[in-house]
């Protein structure tokens, strides 16, 4: 009597069944899958100059390290199985490959980490998971600080609880959009976490251009009424008028920067002839344009675009306006305190920019603090449980907490 044997392949290795064949192709189609997309994503975070690649992996890289890390390790483990179901020089590659990337971005979180280590945040790795987007948070109050051109401005408070120490202080926060997108809600999560650790915030509204609107010397009226409201109201919320600075995102930080300067140097003036309203304790950047000539000249993400909106043409047209709009141009002795915070990742608020225009306000003998948080890109605080953001977060706080000190 024989014994029938399963066919064989020339290696003598049994010829898989048709099951095992359908599996092993889609284990193989997955991981391939999952593996060019995270080796793009790490390589683009490690090398920014890498086309395409170093413009996504910056971004996926930076704020979700962890994330990127598991799909990495999944697409290793289905390497694996595909090698072990035949596939065995291909298997071999991709899994030695997919487990580069997930060292690779472990290697980020672990940087991340340890710079909010330095930093005092409390780090929240379940946050960090979890919190891809903004927290569905409301204001403790919706109110209108000023009218222009007759359509109502708003501005949202987050505030603290009630503190045994009395008045507490504040920070009027301007949103980013390239001067001409977004809105107050964007600074929800930042806003209900500094109120939550005593620090009054108002999230304020300003006009925002449009092609055919330019709002150059708008929206930084718009900040000098806010800013001015606010130091009004001090009593109402709780907030020592003495504490309240001036800070913002992205064009956001350009524009709060660009005010509070010259507030300072007696070179903008209140809307309607009223009275203008004290400088702020302190000014606060994130990832700013310190310059808007040079957000032209550069045209990254956008760039040019916003700053033409802005200003209503180009610096060949309207170089008084660029001038007047630019941090840049305000640099003086005296100013007051500045935070800087940007990310070494950034493309279009270049971390070399950034620590120039501090080195400037240094010079002048101006206190400026730059802070550059590791492998984060542009609105490195959109992910809110993202390291960078936590980071970002506590650098903000204890800048404001020793401001009133």
């Amino acid at each position: 009597m024989t014994t029938r044997r399963s066919p064989a392949t020339p290696t003598g290795r049994p010829i898989p069944g048709p099951l095992v064949r359908i599996l092993r192709g889609g284990c193989a189609v997955l991981a391939s899958f999952l593996g060019f997309l995270v080796l793009a994503i790490v390589l683009g975070a490690y090398v920014p100059a890498i086309p395409k690649a170093g413009v996504i992996g910056p971004v996926l890289g930076g704020q979700y390290p962890f994330h990127i890390a598991l799909t990495a390790l999944a697409a290793a483990a289905l390497a694996a199985l595909a090698w072990r179901g035949g596939l065995v020089r291909w298997g071999r590659a991709v899994t030695v490959i997919t487990t580069a990337c997930t060292v690779g971005a472990l290697a980020i979180g672990g940087l991340q980490f340890r710079a909010a280590q330095n930093a005092g945040a409390d780090v929240s790795l379940g946050q960090a998971f979890t919190e891809l987007t903004y927290p569905a948070v409301k204001p403790d109050a919706t109110e209108t600080y000023a009218s222009p051109e007759g359509k109502p401005l708003k501005v949202d408070a987050y505030l603290p609880g009630k503190t045994p120490g009395g008045k507490v202080p504040a920070v009027v926060l301007a949103h980013a959009g390239g001067f001409h997108t977004f809105d107050k809600s964007d600074l929800r999560g930042t806003g209900r976490w500094l109120a939550d650790h005593g620090v009054a915030v108002f999230a304020v509204d300003y006009r925002l251009a449009s092609p055919d609107r330019p709002t150059w010397n708008k929206a930084p009226q718009d900040l000098v009424s806010a800013l001015g409201w606010v130091q009004k109201n001090a009593g109402k919320y709780g907030v020592d008028d003495s504490r309240i600075s001036l800070g913002g995102m992205s064009a956001g930080g350009t524009l709060a920067m660009n005010t509070a300067y010259r507030l300072h140097n007696g070179t903008i003036e209140a809307p309607d002839g009223t009275a203008a309203p004290k400088p702020p304790a302190s000014v606060i950047g994130f990832y700013p344009g310190t310059d808007v000539t040079e957000m032209w000249t550069q045209d990254v993400a956008g760039t040019r675009e916003a700053a033409e909106m802005y200003t209503g043409g180009t610096p060949q047209q309207y170089p008084d306006r660029y001038r007047e709009v630019s941090p840049t141009s305000d640099i003086r002795a005296g100013l007051p305190r500045t935070l800087l915070v940007v990310g070494d990742r950034d493309r279009s608020a270049r971390p070399e920019t950034v620590t120039a225009f501090g080195d400037a306000l240094k010079e002048r003998g101006v206190p400026t603090e730059v802070r550059e948080l590791p492998f984060a890109e542009h609105a490195f605080d959109d992910a809110y449980g993202s390291l960078t953001s936590q980071t970002s977060r506590q650098i903000l706080l204890d800048f404001l907490v020793e401001d009133a000190r």
